[in-house]
Parts: structure tokens; C-alpha cells; sequence
């Protein structure tokens, strides 16, 4: 049990409410058919996570938006933790996430989305094995942003200045990282699923 409190694996969602999930998608899914797609990737997931907590000690940990702690429980968390993000931009709610990780004991934390359907227990091993000896892991994503990102110690500076929705986020947080002094590993490079060309990366990965 020591050793799980010392790693923590944190899923960023969002509640599949039709008409805020998926929103990029909803011209070519529709409103529910993009809730629908939040909803499966976000389930798998988790599933996955599990798996991987099934193989390594690891505590897992849900932050939702959109949601309710009620709702989220019923939907998807079973015995998994399950918080709100909280207020503010992404950078705020990264912060928070990460602060209060740290704080409650963990030695290694690490966020990643429901957008990335390459996301697999053999990549979450990857990434806490890089934070035995890094202090930064961060998986590229194919449209410049990152689907996953880890650090062994607190670095809130990491996540200033970032222009967060653009093609631009992996190459500034790389720069931040380098001003910080932060040693760094990159995970593979995976696809997120955001746009109507992205779906075919959901279907190469089914669970």
C-alpha cells in the first residue's frame, strides 16, 4: 500500500454530456454521437488503468468537468477517487492536480487524457519507469500537444505560458522544461482523437 500511495495515475475527462463532449466532433457525429465517443474512450481508459493497477503499485484517481461526484461514481469510478478539476484554464487544474499529488505523499504522478486511444498499462509502465530516473515524462501527441505528463517532484512554472489548443503546446512546455532545468524523457508518439480525420485511431485501437 506504501508503495501505490508513492505513484499516482490521474485520468483527465470530462462527464459525456451531449453538446459540451467531443465538441469538434459533433459536425461529424452529432451531439450525441460525440457524447457517445467521450464516453467509450473515457471507459476504456479506465479499464486500462485498472489493469495496470493490477500489475503495479499504483493509486488511480479521476478529475472530471462537466459532472457531478454522483453522477461520475455511478458512470465511471467505481472505487476509483473521483474530484472535480476545480476552476480555471487547464494550466490551473494541471497545477492542482499535481499540488495535491505531491502533497499527499507521491513520489511519482502522472495526468493523462481520454483522448489518446494508444494509451495502454505497457505505456503507463513506461512512463513511471522514465520517473525513477526523470523528473519530467511527456507523451507526444501527432498534433503537437502531449497525451501524457508525469514529473517526480512539483514544477508548477511547467505549465505558464503555454498556449494551450494549439499545435504549439508540446515545443513550449519542451522550452519550459529546459528554463526549468527539468530532465526530460518522451514517451512514443501517439494520435489524440479531436477531429473528424482523427476516428480512424480510435478504430485501430479497440479494446
Amino acid at each position: 500500500m506504501e508503495k501505490a500511495r508513492q505513484a499516482r495515475l490521474i485520468l483527465f475527462t470530462r462527464y459525456p454530456k451531449p453538446g459540451r463532449a467531443k465538441t469538434r466532433l459533433i459536425p461529424a457525429l452529432g451531439a450525441e454521437g460525440a457524447a457517445a465517443l467521450q464516453r467509450r474512450m473515457s471507459e476504456t481508459i479506465v479499464a486500462r488503468m485498472v489493469r495496470f493497477a493490477g500489475q503495479y503499485p499504483v493509486g488511480l484517481e479521476i478529475r472530471y468537468t462537466d459532472g457531478n461526484r454522483q453522477a461520475m461514481a455511478a458512470w465511471l469510478s467505481g472505487d476509483i477517487p473521483c474530484l472535480d478539476q476545480g476552476g480555471g484554464g487547464l494550466a490551473d487544474r494541471l497545477r492542482r492536480a499535481f499540488a495535491v499529488a505531491f502533497a499527499q505523499g507521491s513520489r511519482r504522478v502522472v495526468v493523462v487524457g481520454a483522448d489518446c486511444p494508444g494509451l495502454s498499462p505497457a505505456l503507463f509502465a513506461q512512463a513511471f519507469g522514465a520517473l525513477e530516473s526523470r523528473e519530467l515524462v511527456l507523451g507526444p501527441a501527432m498534433d503537437g500537444g502531449y497525451y501524457l505528463v508525469g514529473l517526480s517532484r512539483p514544477a508548477p512554472a511547467l505549465f505558464a505560458g503555454i498556449p494551450w489548443g494549439t499545435g504549439e503546446v508540446l515545443a513550449a512546455t519542451l522550452k519550459q522544461a529546459h528554463e526549468l532545468n527539468l530532465s526530460t524523457h518522451l514517451l512514443e508518439p501517439l494520435a489524440d482523437v479531436d477531429r473528424q480525420e482523427d476516428l480512424r485511431h480510435f478504430h485501430c485501437h479497440p479494446d
